[in-house]
């Protein structure tokens, strides 16, 4: 049997306008326009939850898809981010500063490889380590905060404490929810929805804000869950009775 020639256009183009978004960041940086390269990984973590979700819509996932997408998300979020983050304050620390940058892109290309050979049943539910695209949000969003906001930057301090937590969160066993299985069909609670109408309203209204919050937000309930879990374990063990001894 021969092999099935050509590449589906639609889902493909996405990725494509993800590899676009990479690039144009990594010139903004170059100018010196940090606000807008920030924009650039924002725009680029949209092109890239459609693409998977378009090819599933339409039946169209493919090897070179999963492997086309991967290599734009090493682009996007992986090299873009560490870069604006080494250009925007973490420059001046020299070797520290870019090793912090590169350790970030090291984490990323790891967990996009640990991904790719991750069974689909096991990854169907929840990500297995903080999504390179969420990461990368998270120090766009940063950008983007502290130079619209209180047009100044970050402590340099600080934003190498929050690339190696990055870099930490990606490679962990951390689990963080995968929100593939939305079922739009399904019927929900009114106040659910009134939630999610909320959500959009806010994103729509101040979007640098709710970017913010939303990243911090979806970084920090790995570590929270797992902090919770351990909790109720222990408190299961002091409350549950002792063993009968023989």
């Amino acid at each position: 049997m021969k092999p099935r020639k050509g590449i589906h256009i639609l889902p493909s183009l996405f990725t494509t306008g993800n590899v676009f978004c990479g690039f144009y960041a990594f010139v903004a940086v170059l100018n010196e326009d940090f606000y807008h390269a920030a924009w650039a990984i924002v725009i680029g973590m949209i092109f890239d939850g459609l693409d998977g979700r378009i090819a599933r819509l339409t039946k169209t996932t493919s090897a070179f898809g999963m492997q086309y997408d991967s290599l734009a998300d090493i682009i996007t979020f992986g090299m873009a981010p560490a870069f604006l983050a080494y250009a925007w304050v973490l420059k001046p620390f020299g070797r520290l500063g870019w090793m912090a940058a590169f350790l970030f892109l090291l984490c990323a290309a790891l967990r996009l490889a640990r991904f790719n050979v991750t069974k689909p049943d096991i990854r169907g539910s929840h990500f297995i380590g903080l999504p390179s695209p969420a990461a990368a949000v998270v120090v766009a969003s940063i950008v983007i905060a502290f130079e619209d906001w209180f047009a100044t930057r970050i402590n340099p301090f600080i934003m190498v404490m929050v690339i190696y937590g990055l870099a930490f969160l990606m490679v962990s066993n951390i689990k963080y929810p995968a929100f593939k299985k939305l079922d739009f069909k399904k019927r929900v609670a009114f106040s659910r929805f009134l939630f999610v109408i909320l959500f959009f309203y806010v994103l729509a209204t101040i979007p640098r804000v709710a970017l913010f919050i939303l990243g911090i937000t979806y970084t920090v309930i790995g570590p929270i869950g797992i902090f919770l879990k351990n909790r109720e374990a222990v408190a299961e063990e002091e409350t549950s009775p002792p063993a009968p001894t023989p």
